[in-house]
């Protein structure tokens, strides 16, 4: 970071420590699993921790946080003359047109894209990433549109995806190096990358990797009123119009998913507002607390969070500073700088340890291997141990890799599953069984945990994965390998 955010005790800030502490615990027995969360108050962080194997210095990947990144490059352009919220989608996409338009896409305004409410009756974001030639505006264009834009909420990414292919359009530039000199180096974020899609525009609505500390930094510039140290980085009226409810999207008074929808914001209980993603990545802002929390996570239920955050953490959050507390806050400091995803429990060795340390077990049939969805298809693997840990190498489609597991640790290592290349990831391992021993690895910059039993008998070595959140499955069918 160019700069650091001002620092101070909580209880300065109005919150004490032990209730922070309290918080903290909460989370651990009831949510799984945090990976980190920084908390400001009146612009001062008074609380972050990150759970080891993540790390402060490490950006995460955000899912549809993204969003609230790409509508602020749509309300700095609305600024800067380059697009008005009324102008209709069609106006720059003429190429990409259907043969026939109906009434609806025809009607279609940049508005309706911030909003949600595009008049889809589902998500767009399958259809454009099957697309044949990668052209996902024409996608988009093609689907049919049957309700009046403006009038119905659908949450759909490639609604998005066409606010960062409008941005790239006119300004010629993509939506990351668009926002590098407006809006990220102004904050000290020194680090973002975005994915894009085959034809190179950022995909918009996910994809964009930075920082916990940037995502505070984001939140409490719109908590600001889009004021950063002297500057108006952000025009006013458009934090109010993205943080503002543009449309309904349910009743449920206890969802924080039905309170109302802004430009690429949710509205939250409490009068507060976030953007969020998949498996719980958070920009939460709380204005009547003056109060940003930042959090990255791995997590299936969403809401969980929240919860903890609405009967927990906000109701310490008081008018006036409280008397230090020392004692309270040299507790809280030191629970935040031990805080650890648990790594494997067990044993670092088993009477099979001899016997199976460096044997290869081959997966003969291609077709089984591939049965994994969303794991690279395996050939073989073997496992051998070490003093400093067992050492894991698999054959795969990406090649042969090793990662070692630490015992009762987490050890670095990088692993290539996709088409981006090497990725970090953090391994521990144990036997949990005599026969069975078991890795487990975060890939550190997303919520993604791989769980991988592997249980011995004979000749032959049991495999099954296991994924902590997916948007597919998450437990694959067991493949067996034999001994060469």
């Amino acid at each position: 970071m160019n700069d650091q955010l001002p620092r101070s005790t909580p209880e300065a800030q109005g919150i004490s420590s032990a209730a922070i502490l309290a918080f903290v615990q909460t989370i651990e027995q009831q949510i799984d699993a945090l990976h980190s969360f920084m908390l400001l108050r009146h612009g001062q962080v008074v609380a972050e921790g990150w759970w080891s194997p993540y790390a402060a210095n490490e950006p995460h990947m955000l899912f549809s946080l993204s969003k609230s990144f790409t509508s602020t490059a749509i309300g700095l352009a609305v600024a800067e003359g380059r697009l008005a919220v009324t102008d209709r989608v069609l106006l720059f996409f003429p190429d990409e047109a259907p043969a026939e338009v109906s009434d609806n896409l025809a009607a279609m305004r940049v508005h309706d894209l911030l909003a949600m409410a595009t008049g889809h009756t589902e998500d767009t974001t399958s259809y454009l990433r099957q697309d044949p030639d990668g052209n996902w505006a024409k996608a988009f264009l093609a689907r049919p549109v049957d309700r009046e834009p403006g009038t119905h909420f659908v949450y759909n990414s490639g609604a998005t995806y066409m606010l960062s292919a409008i941005l790239q359009k006119i300004m010629g530039m993509t939506l990351v190096d668009y926002l590098r000199p407006r809006l990220f180096d102004p904050l000290g974020i020194d680090y973002a990358t975005w994915d894009s899609c085959p034809r190179g525009i950022n995909v918009g609505g996910w994809g964009l990797w930075i920082t916990t500390d940037s995502i505070a930094r984001f939140g409490q510039l719109y908590l600001q009123q889009g004021q950063w140290q002297g500057q108006q980085l952000v025009p006013a009226d458009w934090v109010a119009a993205a943080s503002t409810k543009q449309v309904s999207n349910g009743s449920e008074p206890a969802s924080d998913w039905a309170q109302g929808y802004g430009y690429q914001f949710w509205r939250c209980r409490h009068n507060a507002y976030r953007g969020d993603g998949a498996f719980g990545q958070y920009c939460i802002v709380m204005p009547e607390q003056d109060a940003v929390l930042a959090i990255t996570s791995g997590l299936k239920d969403m809401q969980a969070p929240l919860n903890v955050i609405w009967e927990h953490l906000l109701p310490a959050l008081g008018d006036q500073p409280l008397p230090a507390d020392a004692a309270a806050h040299t507790l809280l400091l030191q629970k935040l700088a031990t805080v650890m995803l648990p790594p494997v429990r067990g044993a670092s060795s088993s009477p099979l340890a001899a016997q199976v340390s460096g044997q290869w077990y081959h997966f003969a049939d291609a077709a089984q291997a591939g049965s994994v969805q969303g794991l690279p298809q395996i050939a073989a693997l073997t496992l051998t141990f070490a003093d400093d840990g067992a050492y894991f190498t698999l054959r795969d489609s990406f090649g042969e890799q090793t990662i070692r597991c630490g015992y009762d640790e987490w050890v670095p290592g990088s692993m290539t599953v996709d088409q981006r290349g090497p990725i970090p990831v953090a391994v521990s391992g144990a036997w949990v069984a005599e026969e069975t021993f078991v890795l487990r690895y975060y890939f550190s910059q997303t919520p993604f945990c791989n769980t991988t039993t592997l249980q011995f008998a004979g000749d032959q070595v049991t495999y099954q994965a296991r994924l902590n959140v997916s948007f597919g499955p998450t437990e694959f069918p067991q493949l067996v390998g034999r001994a060469a």
